[in-house]
């Protein structure tokens, strides 16, 4: 059981990474709040998902992500990888408690992938 956990943690981590790359060109895409307040719907729904997150509300959140994500927004895009990027980095008693697993955040980022029109292939 702890090595399929390992594999879905880092089956994750290479799908954030392959995300982070072809839509930024970066390794990891970390959302930052915008100086200006110019995002100001991207960065309202990055800090209610951290708010609910605190809170232990990981499928309320990821609900929320859903409603409200505009996979034209590079901005929001970055506010779900940050999501699913900060949930792989719980630990896994955190996600027990609050009725998540690994395989709903890898099922989660390959869902927000194909709302953004990127088909991710199994190998």
């Amino acid at each position: 059981m702890m090595y399929e956990q390992d594999y879905i943690m880092r089956t994750i981590t290479n799908l954030i990474r392959f995300l982070s790359k072809i839509i930024f060109g970066k390794d990891i895409a970390v959302y930052g709040l915008s100086k200006g307040g110019e995002h100001i719907q991207s960065d309202r729904l990055h800090r209610k998902l951290l708010a609910l997150l605190s809170e232990g509300k990981i499928n309320e959140a990821e609900d929320l992500l859903f409603e409200k994500f505009n996979p034209k927004d590079t901005r929001q895009m970055m506010v779900a990888i940050d999501f699913y990027q900060r949930l792989n980095n719980l630990d896994d008693e955190f996600l027990k408690e609050n009725n998540f697993s690994r395989k709903e955040i890898e099922e989660g980022l390959r869902d927000i992938a194909s709302k953004a029109g990127i088909t991710i292939y199994d190998i």
